[in-house]
């Protein structure tokens, strides 16, 4: 592997005391055996992992601490596990504020595409998540309004594409909604066809906001996709204030 991760100690985004300063401190740790027992660091890069939960003390010192390993990447963990957005974004925040701008920073499971769009605009550059794999075998495919759900009977005559702008495989070789509609739940082939869907759905939306920051159009394509994704919902508060942040106006 080009990047591997160091081992850490893992607690829930929602547990609050003394687990998560002990937790944070054995990552620390830990993080130091792994870079002195890493053999091959001019080939293979070792990513630590910030920890502190929601706690902005711990985090904060996590991230210091870190920082000061000079590791040619860096992961911001613990979150994506059911705490409040509103927390979510600040930890978020809080972590790259004191990351070197230089270097990749990466956010541990979060694959829910507003989230990749506006944490991309707090200053993340990598992602990973189940969602897109998980989401195809329960039938849905992803879209820049949300996802689909092809169980639904809305779709049993649908004779569209998923996405007629989608240059995946699936899209390109004719597969509609309503065919999919028949099999989901059914055939194997169905999750297999909206994981490549899914997959290529997220690599090609990343594309889009790296392409849209080199033209450096990116608060424009924010604006479009928030929304094109809510449409006729109102927008989330959550959303409205971490794009104030980094002075965004929705």
């Amino acid at each position: 592997a080009d990047i591997i991760m160091q081992l850490d100690d893992v607690v829930s985004s929602t547990i609050t005391g003394p687990r998560v300063e002990e937790a944070m401190g054995r990552s620390l740790r830990w993080l130091d055996r792994c870079m002195s027992a890493h053999s091959r660091p001019d080939e293979q890069s070792l990513f630590p992992i910030i920890q502190g939960g929601l706690d902005q003390n711990l985090r904060e010192q996590s991230v210091k601490e870190i920082v000061k390993r000079n590791c040619p990447g860096y992961a911001i963990g613990g979150l994506s596990g059911g705490e409040d957005k509103d927390q979510f974004w600040r930890m978020v925040t809080l972590s790259t504020d004191y990351l070197p701008n230089d270097k990749p920073r990466y956010l541990m499971g979060v694959g829910f595409a507003i989230d990749l769009v506006i944490c991309s605009a707090l200053g993340c550059d990598m992602f990973d998540c189940v969602f897109p794999t998980r989401t195809a075998r329960f039938g849905c495919a992803l879209v820049d309004n949300g996802q689909l759900n092809l169980n639904k009977q809305i779709y049993e005559k649908d004779h569209r594409l998923i996405d007629d702008k989608c240059i995946c495989s699936v899209c390109q070789s004719g597969y509609t909604r309503s065919y999919l509609n028949t099999i989901v739940n059914k055939e194997t082939t169905a999750c297999h066809l909206l994981t490549i869907h899914n997959v290529a759905y997220q690599m090609r939306l990343m594309s889009r906001i790296r392409q849209a920051i080199i033209e450096e159009r990116f608060p424009e394509f924010i604006k479009e996709f928030v929304s094109n994704y809510y449409q006729d919902k109102d927008i989330p508060q959550w959303i409205i204030n971490s794009l104030k942040s980094v002075n965004i106006q929705l």
